[in-house]
């Protein structure tokens, strides 16, 4: 395939209407694990802390995994958007909804074995397991929609409908907190408060995002879709699949890694446990804010990939990774001045603040060394060179390994060492296979 030979100008205001809307939403989706954090705080008690941050890892891997439906149905949407036009784009999210719903019924009909291994697998006993067991065996049921909610958001996004995603994402977490703080703090729950406002909250964003795109012509035309058929065949199905096959296993090696801080931690006691639980938060919300860069680039990029325009495309990888950047800067700034505060906050005990606050260094270098890691996923998921993406994660996880293994003796900053290095590695595999892969989706400059 040769490259275009005319591009239209780059519109470095879409990455910002892009961006800014989905880090607001991503924000508002961190508020998630660190309202709960804060609020099982009030608590006072170590090991009921330390069994949040291991059940918001468990989902992490049960649930976040999952969000190849997302990430994936976004960079096809986009690319559709540019080629195929508005059915092609309904047939999209409606194979994301049904394989999503395909996963769910998996994940339910397993829960009586998967849920006790997965605890098992986190490190979590006593006290610790007892909690978690509770939280997670309430959150587990709101698998149908999760994973129906990944599709639908994607689709919203790769449409550059982020408005409307902005407005779902924040209503459904305003309302988990606020849940959160009645059941727990009012209603004297405990941790199952924590469970049960993931579950409603979560109920009430799927009937939010059903009724918006059932409504009006768009919605007409998407139920006209379905009634048309062939959806569900092979065929059809093959390259939705063949994308989020690959998605799916570099999300799942991602999680691991993620789960392998938790496991660590866990070993080191409750009050360890705690204090990286709360800096897991904190890079989490980091992540999420940066990624709204990333899902800059699965739509601006996804679309140049779709209309074979290779100046385009990379002339967006580079507005996207310097404004990037900025954001970075801004991030690691506010750490700098504020990140003792902020961890004291979040601490249920003494010993826990002064755990945290040892590691707050941490917190102001991680935005650089995952900016561009970020970015290039996005850069990845859009042009959908998924089965790549999968490799340079592989990659940086085995470097990963090792490093964890000859930095245990250094506590828990090596596991931020090891998780930084992690970080690192994964953008540099990214930025050494880019050459080829434009050469391969474009054909070679000049061409």
């Amino acid at each position: 395939m040769t490259a275009s030979t005319a591009s239209p100008p780059l519109d470095t205001r879409a990455i910002w209407v892009i961006a800014i809307p989905a880090m607001v939403t991503n924000v508002a989706t961190a508020l998630i694990g660190i309202g709960d954090m804060w609020i099982v705080g009030r608590l006072g008690d170590a090991p009921t802390q330390g069994a949040v941050d291991i059940g918001a890892r468990l989902f992490a891997v049960l649930f976040t995994v999952m969000n190849f439906l997302k990430t994936g149905t976004t960079g096809l949407v986009a690319q559709a958007g540019t080629r195929l036009g508005a059915d092609e784009q309904a047939a999209v999210l409606l194979r994301g909804l049904l394989v999503g719903l395909a996963i769910a019924a998996i994940l339910l009909l397993v829960k009586p074995l998967l849920l006790p291994l997965a605890l098992d697998a986190l490190g979590a006993t006593g006290e610790v397991r007892e909690a978690a067991g509770v939280y997670a065996d309430i959150r587990y049921w709101s698998a149908p929609a999760v994973m129906a909610n990944f599709a639908a958001i994607g689709f919203l996004v790769g449409q550059r409908r982020m408005r409307t995603v902005l407005l779902v994402e924040v209503a459904y977490n305003l309302l988990n907190v606020s849940l959160g703080l009645w059941f727990v703090l009012e209603l004297e729950w405990g941790i199952a408060g924590i469970g049960w406002s993931s579950l409603i909250a979560e109920f009430a964003k799927l009937a939010a995002l059903s009724a918006i795109l059932l409504s009006g012509a768009k919605g007409k035309a998407l139920i006209a879709r379905a009634r048309s058929g062939g959806i569900a065949k092979l065929a059809e199905l093959r390259p939705f699949l063949s994308v989020n096959r690959d998605l799916f296993l570099r999300t799942l090696v991602l999680v691991i890694a993620l789960a392998g801080l938790t496991r660590l931690s866990a070993e080191r006691g409750a009050v360890v446990l705690a204090a990286n639980g709360i800096m897991y938060q904190l890079f989490v919300f980091t992540a999420l804010l940066l990624d709204g860069f990333e899902n800059a680039a699965q739509v601006l990029n996804g679309e140049r990939a779709g209309a074979h325009d290779r100046s385009g495309f990379v002339a967006y990888v580079r507005a996207i990774l310097l404004r990037g950047i900025a954001v970075a800067a801004v991030v690691a700034l506010g750490f700098a001045l504020f990140a003792d505060p902020i961890l004291a906050s979040f601490a249920a005990t003494e010993a826990v603040r002064i755990q945290a606050q040892d590691l707050g260094p941490w917190l102001i270098v991680i935005p650089f060394l995952g900016l561009a890691g970020f970015v290039l996923d996005g850069v990845y998921v859009g042009a959908s060179w998924t089965q790549r993406l999968f490799v340079t994660m592989v990659g940086a996880a085995l470097v990963y390994a090792v490093a964890l293994w000859l930095s245990w003796p250094l506590g828990s900053h090596g596991l931020w060492l090891s998780f930084s290095l992690f970080l690192v590695v994964r953008a540099a595999l990214q930025l050494a296979f880019m050459p080829s892969l434009l050469n391969r989706h474009f054909g070679r400059s000049g061409t």
